[in-house]
């Protein structure tokens, strides 16, 4: 079975704009796409379910995804960090085999990353993390055997310590997509 793509698309792009008034997840990439929905295509292409966790406040996100056909899931406590919106989303796909967590803000990671991600999970990884030229990046791989630890997550830390001190299998991409998120307007204008 196929891991459950998580886009987390919770937080609120302070970065991108101060004033909270944009969100950088509803931009326009120049290829005509919304930033999170085509991070959630390049989940859909490569894994069977893919559920996408917003803040509640976000209903133009929201309304934009359902049209879309993608699955929400609103995180009431997403403003206390990305360690929250995570764990909000593996309790909320708990009878998945495993998950790959990407962020929405990475519209230029390759659908072929992920199915990558997806089968070294099935073939026996416990964590799976893309390197490309030697760094690694995002999204990652995790199998059920970490689902308490991804369920107590909190914080603004997300996974990070988990990959820290397990295992971890590295899986080689040509994909410069896996280092680049979109955290300015003048990362839009990018090419991925």
């Amino acid at each position: 079975m196929h891991c459950t793509g998580l886009l987390l698309a919770a937080g609120r792009g302070r970065r991108f704009d101060p004033s909270g008034l944009q969100n950088k997840l509803l931009q326009i990439l120049p290829q005509g796409e919304h930033v999170a929905l085509r991070s959630a295509q390049r989940l859909a292409q490569a894994l069977t379910s893919t559920l996408v966790v917003v803040h509640p406040d976000a209903l133009r996100l929201m309304n934009l995804l359902h049209q879309s056909g993608f699955a929400t899931s609103c995180c009431a406590d997403a403003a206390a960090g990305m360690g929250h919106t995570l764990a909000h989303g593996v309790r909320s796909s708990a009878a998945a085999p495993g998950w790959i967590v990407a962020l929405a803000d990475m519209p230029h990671v390759k659908s072929s990353t992920i199915a990558a991600l997806d089968a070294a999970i099935r073939d026996g990884a416990d964590i799976a993390v893309p390197v490309h030229q030697g760094r690694r990046g995002n999204p990652v791989g995790f199998s059920r055997l970490h689902q308490q630890a991804l369920l107590d997550m909190h914080g603004d830390q997300g996974a990070r310590e988990v990959v820290r001190v397990h295992p971890v299998v590295e899986v080689e991409v040509d994909d410069p997509g896996i280092l680049f998120d979109i955290d300015t307007p003048d990362d839009l204008k990018k090419a991925g």
